[in-house]
């Protein structure tokens, strides 16, 4: 009898399952999805399909066929050459470390060259490691590997190109993984990364530490309180300022996302001025971003008080803003999101002010 079960972490190249098989489990690492040959698997997706086939047999669902020799015998095969791959991988791990540890040779004479070779080669391990640490096994072993403290205490101090890479690199390990979250805010991370998104002079690097950012602070509890005490929300506030439109872009949708997960904090945003901050943004040449912008207002409004009397400032002139933007949209498809949050604002600030003012006359 065998069964499968088909575990919740997919990896975009990598599929965990777990197989029972002679009464033994073994965990799969799905290297590949490759064609499903019924007759004769080639790779593991095959062995899945297989092991479901044979599972719904044991059931009643299908008709039962006991497994020949010959393919209990590839099955054997196939699960020790997928045991070799994961080892497989540990070892580029490691490899890569090994460039990345390499002593630097700036500033040696006549050494321009071979150092311009050596910064392709960090960029090159980097891009592998971000692409295996999608792999939370993976990114956990790296973890184990001393991976994380070379790039915090070198990769993120060396010119542009290994830079962002390595920011990259923190936000794929730190992605859905609460362990590495945990050890890389152990390791003062999001403090340099705050510092790199809100300073560094190429706007890749600064993207890229803005997307390490979100993956410490999303759905973790101790990476958002130290993001408001090292006061992240400032830093996004100037990102939607800056001249770069991805990161205007990523620092509305992050703010957005917090304000819609931890309204508690609406009081602690509106205190730096973000009102003020955001109708001024709203202001610049129309953008994608500004829909994120309008979003985060929503946040700011809908049953808080200080926010609605902030964009009731007739100082800000917001209701003829909101106005003139929902004309230009009307009738777009694209923007009919944007249209929405429009219309959610002028009806949460606006339209009930006049009777509510006359209220508080009598």
């Amino acid at each position: 009898m065998v069964s499968v079960w088909t575990s919740s972490l997919t990896q975009r190249k990598n599929k965990l399952a777990y197989l029972t098989y002679e009464e033994q489990t073994v965990t799969l690492i799905v290297m590949a999805e490759g064609e499903d040959h019924r007759q004769h698997p080639r790779n593991l997706q095959g062995i899945l399909q297989m092991a479901v086939e044979a599972g719904s047999a044991a059931d009643g669902t299908a008709p039962s066929e006991p497994m020949s020799d010959e393919r209990k015998e590839w099955l054997r095969v196939a699960l020790s050459e997928a045991c070799k791959g994961q080892h497989d991988e540990v070892e580029q791990m490691k490899e890569c470390l090994a460039i990345l540890r390499r002593e630097d040779v700036r500033g040696r004479e006549g050494q321009e060259e071979e150092e311009e070779e050596e910064e392709e080669k960090r960029e090159g391990a980097l891009e592998l490691l971000s692409e295996l640490c999608e792999n939370l096994d993976n990114a956990r072993d790296f973890m184990v590997l001393g991976g994380l403290d070379l790039c915090l205490s070198r990769c993120l101090s060396h010119p542009q190109g290994v830079r962002w890479r390595a920011a990259q690199l923190l936000a794929s390990c730190a992605q859905n993984m609460p362990e590495v979250q945990c050890h890389l805010l152990g390791l003062e991370a999001l403090s340099k990364l705050l510092r790199l998104t809100d300073a560094d002079p190429h706007p890749t690097v600064r993207v890229k530490a803005l997307y390490a950012v979100s993956c410490l602070v999303r759905e973790q509890e101790s990476g958002l309180k130290l993001f408001l005490s090292l006061d992240g929300f400032s830093v996004l506030m100037r990102g939607m300022q800056s001249d770069s439109e991805k990161l205007r872009t990523k620092s509305a949708f992050l703010l957005l996302n917090l304000l819609t997960a931890h309204p508690e904090h609406r009081g602690a945003v509106l205190s730096m001025g973000m009102v003020q901050q955001l109708v001024s943004v709203l202001r610049t040449p129309h953008s994608s971003f500004h829909e994120h912008v309008l979003g985060a207002l929503c946040c700011l409004v809908e049953g808080c008080g200080q926010g609605l009397q902030d964009c009731r400032n007739p100082d800000l002139g917001l209701e003829e803003l909101l106005k003139h933007k929902a004309q230009e949209l009307q009738g777009k498809e694209e923007s009919q999101e944007e249209l929405e949050f429009c219309e959610r604002l002028l009806a949460a600030c606006f339209r009930g002010q006049r009777h509510d003012d006359n209220g508080m006359d009598r």
